[in-house]
């Protein structure tokens, strides 16, 4: 095989190699949603489903609890497209707790803003303001009004 040749393949098995672990990645995050609650009530013509009392919803690395949280889903394909959750709103990811009053996940845009006095707890540190944005893929936060409390930083 001659040397360009060889490059060539090399850079193609590179390519496929990264495009496949972006994609698992990508569905490892997604993954399927698993929600319970104590009542369900769905309206096939809005395409919704407004799951009431003791709500969990659960991903492969996420759980948000609510009170109750209303769910979008795409009329074709019945994939969830938005989630406008209220009351008692916490959000886990390993050691990580986000509380707030009401909570909104964009599905396309696999973010979740917090709003109603939302506050971020990892540890000891807590971060807190008018508005968080969480960004699930890239695993960011944006706050909007912030305080922030850091209390132990990592490694001490």
């Amino acid at each position: 095989m001659s040397r360009p040749l060889f490059i060539s393949s090399l850079l193609i098995v590179s390519l496929i190699f990264t495009n496949v672990c972006a994609e698992e990645k990508a569905q490892q995050l997604k993954g399927p949603i698993v929600i319970t609650s104590e009542t369900l009530t769905v309206d096939n013509e809005a395409h919704t489903a407004l799951f009431e009392k003791s709500v969990v919803a659960r991903t492969t690395e996420t759980t948000l609890h609510a009170d109750k949280m209303l769910v979008y889903y795409h009329s074709e394909t019945g994939d969830i497209t938005k989630i406008d959750a209220a009351g008692n709103i916490k959000l886990t990811k390993g050691s990580r707790a986000i509380v707030s009053k009401e909570a909104t996940y964009f599905a396309e845009e696999e973010k979740i803003i917090f709003t109603g006095e939302p506050r971020a707890v990892e540890g000891e540190n807590v971060v807190t303001g008018r508005k968080i944005t969480y960004f699930l893929n890239d695993d960011r936060f944006l706050v909007e009004e912030s305080k922030v409390f850091i209390k132990k930083q990592r490694g001490q």
